[in-house]
């Protein structure tokens, strides 16, 4: 385990970064969900995630501070920081694409963040530990959100199948970064990885969808190598802090 003062700084920004940029690309459909009740549901999602995100980045500032480094703010580290310091994984900042996208996205990742906080509880890090415990409630909402919406359309018409499948094609490959160890990560990720797979096989049985067997997997995301669309997510979510710094209203 890495315990070293970067380290903590560094790993506490990856998990603010991802919760995040995966806040701001929900967002999106604020307004736009399949019905009212569940646009109300993916904005909920969003305000956790947020939340998660504002109690990360407030820890980071105060470690950057503490060590005389320019000082920061929860808000000048989510807005005023460029595409090669965000941490965040990949998958998170992909485009929405269609609802089963979302949905299928969401689980993947409230499944990796729940087994996270899990192990994170027992962190000898006592802020880290409290953000996990605080945080883990509602991890547990969004697992069971998202994964009765992966069996309702893996298991219903042939067409929420079909873009459930379709869904599956594009996200499946990023899903490997999760359990890739970054040099600052203070929990051992890779061992995450048979329960998370354990969930997830048992949620696709259900929703009648096939496991991949492709083993090729992205990274890059948690050391700042980014896609092509992590530029337009920031230039849209800073744009408003990069046109007037500092203002308050």
């Amino acid at each position: 385990m890495n315990l070293t003062s970067t380290s903590i700084i560094d790993q506490t920004l990856h998990f603010a970064d991802s919760c995040l940029i995966l806040g701001q690309k929900n967002s999106e459909w604020c307004a736009h969900g399949p019905i009212l009740e569940q646009d109300i549901a993916i904005t909920n999602i969003t305000l956790d995630l947020i939340g998660q995100a504002r109690n990360f980045y407030q820890y980071a500032a105060q470690l950057l501070n503490a060590e005389n480094k320019e000082q920061h703010t929860e808000d000048s580290l989510a807005y005023l920081r460029n595409e090669r310091a965000f941490k965040n994984f990949l998958i998170c900042e992909l485009p929405n694409g269609d609802w089963a996208q979302t949905v299928l996205r969401q689980f993947f990742f409230s499944t990796y963040q729940q087994l996270l906080f899990e192990q994170l509880e027992k962190s000898s890090n006592t802020q880290l530990s409290a953000i996990a415990i605080k945080s883990i409630k509602e991890t547990h909402y969004h697992v069971k959100w998202s994964s009765e919406w992966v069996i309702r359309l893996g298991d219903g018409t042939e067409e929420s199948h079909n873009r459930m499948v379709f869904a599956l094609e594009q996200l499946w490959s990023y899903t490997g970064e999760f359990f890739m160890p970054a040099e600052y990560d203070c929990i051992d990720v890779a061992a995450l990885k048979a329960a998370w797979l354990e969930i997830v096989k048992a949620v696709f049985e259900e929703a009648t969808l096939t496991m991949p067997e492709s083993s090729f997997m992205q990274s890059g995301g948690k050391n700042g190598i980014h896609t092509e669309h992590m530029g337009f997510v920031l230039a849209e979510m800073q744009s408003l802090q990069r046109a007037y710094p500092g203002a308050e209203w």
